[in-house]
């Protein structure tokens, strides 16, 4: 079988990390293989820059700072080859399209940022688990970081991710709902996906 790239998109608390898990359990549970990638990843030297700039560690501008999510995906793109090449089903706690809605919510060019991205694998599909700034600030009431502070940016990312959803390869869904609601349409957009040899 072939390998997928599945990418959830979302406000912070959308649900993104619980479906990405719903559904490597749900991929594995028809006897393939399945891995969740987190971005940014914290792990890497330049994950590290982009954690310590999201707490004040750091000052950089817009561009700097999606460069920096950018350059950390591309750490993982031979891991995104590699596992893709052998069959595995990836998904993605964000990808390309954060970066996207994120720096045009800095008022960065979309272009330019679809750009410098192209030469990352793209998903097969990408979800977007669609919420209210409102209830991303409800459902994380401590410890947010400054873009989880700003409902102003948040209700403008959230307009960009609106945008990039209508496009092919996108699936927008109610992020208010109940998360086995949620779960349930994932699944079944995503066995036709699974059955393609």
């Amino acid at each position: 079988m072939k390998g997928l790239l599945i990418a959830f998109e979302g406000l912070d608390q959308s649900g993104k990390q619980t479906q990405a898990e719903r559904l490597k359990a749900a991929v594995e549970a028809r006897r393939r293989f399945a891995r969740v990638l987190d971005f940014p990843d914290y792990d890497t030297r330049i994950g590290k820059e982009i954690e310590e700039a999201l707490h004040g560690a750091r000052d950089y501008a817009p561009d700097v700072m999606q460069l920096l999510y950018v350059a950390n995906r591309y750490e993982a793109k031979p891991k995104i080859e590699r596992l893709k090449a052998d069959g595995t089903v990836i998904i993605c706690d964000r990808y390309l399209a954060s970066s996207i809605a994120y720096g045009e919510a800095h008022g960065l060019d979309g272009v330019w940022l679809r750009e410098i991205q192209r030469y990352l694998p793209a998903p097969d599909l990408t979800i977007f688990l669609d919420i209210a700034p409102e209830t991303a600030a409800g459902r994380k009431t401590a410890n947010r970081d400054k873009y989880e502070r700003d409902l102003a940016l948040l209700s403008r990312v959230r307009d960009s991710y609106r945008r990039q959803a209508q496009a092919d390869g996108w699936l927008r869904l109610d992020g208010e709902r109940g998360m086995d609601l949620v779960a349930a349409d994932v699944v079944t957009a995503v066995a036709p996906l699974l059955a393609q040899p």
